[in-house]
C-alpha cells in the first residue's frame, strides 16, 4: 500500500491512480450533512465559514462518543452522495480531498477533476477498526451539532482506496 502524508497537495494527487490502496496519515476535518449545509449556506450568503477549506481533506463521518481512555468512538464513513449537493462549492473554496463511502454524482466527479481534487473510499461497517487509526480528535466548529460537529482528527495509516481523481 502507498503511504500518503496529509495535507494533500496537487503534486501528491498527480501520483495517485484510480483503485490504488493507500494509507493516509495526517490531519483531516470531519463533516457530515448538517455541517455541509451550514458551510454551503454561509458561503452562499457571503459569510465566513469557521474553518478554512483550502488544502483540506474532509472525512464524511459523525463519530460516536469516545469511551474512557479512547481518543474517539466508532467512526465509520457515511454515504458520500448525501454531500453531493454541497461538494462543488466546497471544492471551489479549496477543498482538495474527501473520504467516504459509495459513488458520487456525475457533477461531483466532474468538479473533482476540474479542481484537481481526490475522493477516497474507505471501509463501511468498520467504524471500530477505523477508530484505532485516529490518534487525536478535537471539535473545531459547530459544537452544537454533537456528533456532526466539525472535528480535526489526526489519523495514522488510515486505509482507503483512490476512487475519483
Amino acid at each position: 500500500m502507498k503511504k500518503i502524508s496529509l495535507p494533500l497537495t496537487k503534486d501528491i494527487i498527480k501520483t495517485l491512480k484510480q483503485g490504488e490502496q493507500v494509507l493516509l496519515s495526517g490531519p483531516v476535518l470531519t463533516a457530515r450533512d448538517a455541517a455541509h449545509k451550514r458551510f454551503f449556506d454561509a458561503i452562499k450568503s457571503g459569510k465566513k465559514i469557521p474553518v478554512s477549506l483550502k488544502g483540506e481533506t474532509i472525512y464524511y463521518v459523525g463519530p460516536t462518543p469516545a469511551k474512557e481512555g479512547e481518543v474517539i468512538g466508532s467512526c465509520g464513513p457515511t454515504t458520500s452522495s448525501r454531500m453531493d449537493a454541497f461538494t462543488p462549492l466546497l471544492l471551489k473554496q479549496g477543498l482538495i480531498g474527501m473520504i467516504g463511502k459509495g459513488e458520487r454524482s456525475k457533477e461531483v466527479n466532474r468538479a473533482i477533476k476540474k479542481y484537481g481534487a481526490v475522493y477516497f473510499i474507505t471501509i463501511g461497517g468498520a467504524g471500530a477498526y477505523l477508530s484505532e487509526k485516529v490518534k487525536s480528535a478535537k471539535v473545531v466548529a459547530y459544537k452544537d451539532l454533537g456528533p456532526e460537529a466539525i472535528y480535526r482528527l489526526e489519523i495514522k495509516d488510515f486505509p482507503a482506496i483512490t476512487e475519483v481523481l
